[in-house]
């Protein structure tokens, strides 16, 4: 045991400050690190495709459903095999089939968004219902509300710690 290793898991003598901090939560931002350059990847996807089938003519929960599927098995790669490359893998199947799942999830949270953007306030302010707009629900508060929903699955449910990696 390295001596920062053993005054960092007695509370008693870790250390205070920034170097606590980075002690305690050190691996939690590499992880959010990794798990942000996976999603910039997938979103530059996301957005290209969507914005692609958008201005194609394709409708807009259509597009918007194709672009974050083609998105969704990008970042399960680059999450698979970078960001938690270190856990323990279990069943591949089973891994992308929840990965699949709270996907799904993240896609309802961005479509609800983009449906309430486009098809309740576009009914009364007119704005609503541009591509603009549909952009900044979809990808903007739509992303950040399902970002945050996914990183959470994924880490604690998907990706998890064994008790053995503990």
């Amino acid at each position: 045991m390295t001596e920062l290793q053993s005054r960092t898991s007695d509370p008693e003598t870790r250390p205070g400050g920034l170097r606590g901090l980075y002690a305690r939560f050190g691996h939690l931002m590499h992880e959010l690190g990794k798990f942000g350059t996976v999603g910039i990847v997938a979103f530059g996807v996301d957005v290209t495709i969507f914005n692609v089938l958008l201005y194609g003519g394709v409708n807009n929960l259509l597009a918007a459903t194709v672009s974050m599927v083609v998105a969704a098995t990008v970042a399960f790669v680059g999450n698979r095999f970078w960001t938690w490359r270190d856990r323990e893998r279990t069943n591949l199947r089973r891994e992308y089939s929840l990965y699949f799942l709270f996907n799904v999830g993240g896609l309802v949270i961005a479509l609800v968004c983009l449906w309430f953007s486009h098809y309740v306030l576009g009914t009364v302010w007119p704005f609503f219902q541009t591509k603009l707009a549909d952009n900044i629900a979809k990808n903007v508060v739509g992303m950040a509300l399902g970002t945050a929903f996914r990183f959470w699955s994924y880490r604690q449910i998907v990706f998890r710690k064994t008790p053995a990696e503990s």
